[in-house]
């Protein structure tokens, strides 16, 4: 009976002992992922990211947990967004989804990690020294779509050499907007294009100035680069439909669903760089020594089903130039 007695209290110890021990293993490390735009528009690109930090070693829901913080356009949201993640005490933050997101995570901490994703310079927003040497607590990558804007206009023209007023839409919200239009307004002084600029940074401003370009019966129009207009990006391909309207955009996404054209860098790739540059940091990798990364191609792609709804025909030096045509 003794016997029997011991055996059950060692193997009720090893029990307690054996549970005590998975207690008291730690919790996966917590990087945060926050981002100007939409989860519902964003998938891809979480799918990119989280397939740069596998290739680095490392799996959400394993040996990491990735919370998530979306302000789904609304730029004002983006600095109690990074406070909170500062406050979890994350130790690191993707900092992706326009320029506003990648300074909002810079201004809430300078020691916490960042890696950002942007589509201007990381120099002039004062993220990194250099781009080579990017020095303190940040470095990521820069799309740079958005001072394509005069490229993109330059395609319309090609497109309709004979358009009238190219409708522009821009957020006035966004700090690269003021260049935007800037570069938009040095380009049309050149060909003597008349531009349209319309301003929305919330949803009541995009109906009425949709309304408006509906209004003034606009040749075309150029959204400008700006992750609030890639969270609308439904509603605005759909208004361009209606309105028979030949458009142009920065990222594939928008040709995909039913845009008639785009040019800009494939962003599925950046992210990706930006999930591995998580994984190294995580490795012990310092972001200050870690080149900005820069894209070194851009896509255009051309939607000709949507062209031949629009009764339009495309040049056919404009579609051999095209990386990727979709028919």
């Amino acid at each position: 009976m003794g016997a029997t007695v011991t055996r059950l209290f060692i193997a009720l110890l090893g029990v307690v002992l054996w549970a005590g021990a998975i207690q008291a293993q730690p919790a996966p490390p917590v990087i945060g992922f926050m981002s100007g735009r939409a989860p519902a528009d964003s998938a891809h690109l979480v799918a990119a990211f989280k397939q740069g930090l596998s290739e680095a070693g490392f799996e959400d829901g394993k040996n990491i947990t990735i919370e998530y913080r979306w302000a789904l356009g609304q730029y004002d949201q983006l600095a109690a967004l990074a406070a909170d993640l500062v406050k979890r005490q994350v130790v690191l933050i993707a900092a992706v989804g326009g320029d506003v997101s990648a300074v909002a995570a810079k201004r809430a901490t300078l020691t916490i990690p960042i890696v950002f994703g942007m589509g201007g310079d990381p120099i002039k927003a004062g993220l990194v020294d250099s781009l080579s040497r990017p020095g303190g607590n940040a470095t990521g990558f820069t799309l740079l779509t958005n001072e394509l804007e005069p490229k993109r206009l330059g395609l319309l023209r090609d497109l309709l050499p004979g358009a009238g007023v190219v409708a522009v839409l821009v957020n006035p919200n966004f700090p690269p907007a003021a260049g935007q239009v800037a570069a938009l307004e040095k380009a049309a002084q050149v060909t003597s294009q008349q531009l349209s600029i319309v301003k929305a940074s919330n949803d009541t401003e995009l109906e009425a100035g949709l309304a408006s370009i509906e209004r003034q019966n606009e040749s075309a129009l150029l959204v400008a680069a700006d992750p609030y207009f890639d969270t609308r990006r439904e509603r605005i391909i759909k208004f361009a439909a209606q309105n028979k309207l030949p458009a142009i955009y920065q990222f594939r996404e928008f040709a995909v669903d039913g845009a008639l054209i785009s040019y800009g860098p494939k962003v599925t790739d950046s992210y990706r760089q930006a999930g591995n540059y998580a994984g190294q940091i995580l490795k012990g990798a310092k972001p200050g020594d870690l080149p900005v990364l820069q894209p070194t191609k851009f896509e255009l792609v051309i939607n000709l089903k949507t062209a031949k709804t629009l009764g339009l025909a495309i040049p056919p030096g404009l579609i051999s130039f095209a990386d990727e045509v979709i028919e």
